[in-house]
């Protein structure tokens, strides 16, 4: 089964500036992985490149099977939820957020009922009247719910998470978590919280650009 994600010998550099340096690496379907380290190690660099925001000064990146080129990183953005620590939700009510990708043309015909945005905000112990509020007086961890909540009514698969448990309480972290242990969802984070990468399945660690550590939980 190839993988989904995989980096091989990847250094990125911006304005002389070492981001990563032969970084290799594979994530699988239904795998979580964590990047960590300390500020300015590459965490966020990892995804970033793997999103086409920084180009390859060496070594391929491959999503599903196929290099990362000019041409195929809109597979991967089609493909993918990014949800960082300030999500943007891009429209005035929360509401118009969650229905905003739907606009687009590609996912038009695919638009969520009612009961399917309310099922989804229950899922995340969202309350029903968070729909009709303003996008600018919601809190951080509402916002990053909801980022997440449009990644699921869209359907997407892979998510790309920055920091997504930084804003909110015991409660909510913990209905994210469920929502992440779905086998069917693969993910790729960076984070400090100890249960995050408690229960991610693989911890990369990283410094100054370089993967220093790969640690599988439940391997010996």
């Amino acid at each position: 089964m190839p993988s989904i994600i995989c980096f091989d010998q990847v250094s990125v550099t911006n304005h002389k500036k070492t981001l990563l340096a032969n970084i290799s690496f594979a994530l699988f379907a239904g795998e979580k992985a964590v990047l960590c380290g300390k500020s300015g190690s590459g965490k966020s660099s990892v995804l970033r490149t793997l999103l086409g925001l920084h180009p390859l000064k060496s070594g391929t990146v491959y999503f599903q099977g196929q290099p990362l080129t000019p041409k195929s990183v809109q597979s991967i953005r089609s493909c993918t939820a990014y949800i960082g620590q300030e999500p943007i939700l891009g429209a005035e009510s929360v509401r118009e957020a969650l229905l905003l990708p739907f606009q687009f043309k590609i996912h038009r015909n695919h638009q969520p009922t009612e009961a399917q945005l309310i099922e989804v905000l229950q899922r995340l112990q969202l309350p029903e009247d968070i729909l009709n509020r303003d996008s600018n007086r919601i809190s951080g961890g509402e916002k990053q719910r909801i980022a997440l909540a449009r990644g699921l009514l869209l359907g997407k698969r892979l998510y790309l998470l920055d920091e997504v448990t930084s804003a909110l309480d015991a409660d909510s972290k913990q209905v994210v978590f469920e929502v992440f242990s779905d086998p069917q969802l693969t993910v790729l984070s960076v984070a400090h919280d100890p249960e995050w990468l408690e229960r991610c399945d693989i911890v990369f660690e990283l410094e100054a650009g370089r993967l220093t550590e790969v640690r599988r939980h439940g391997n010996p």
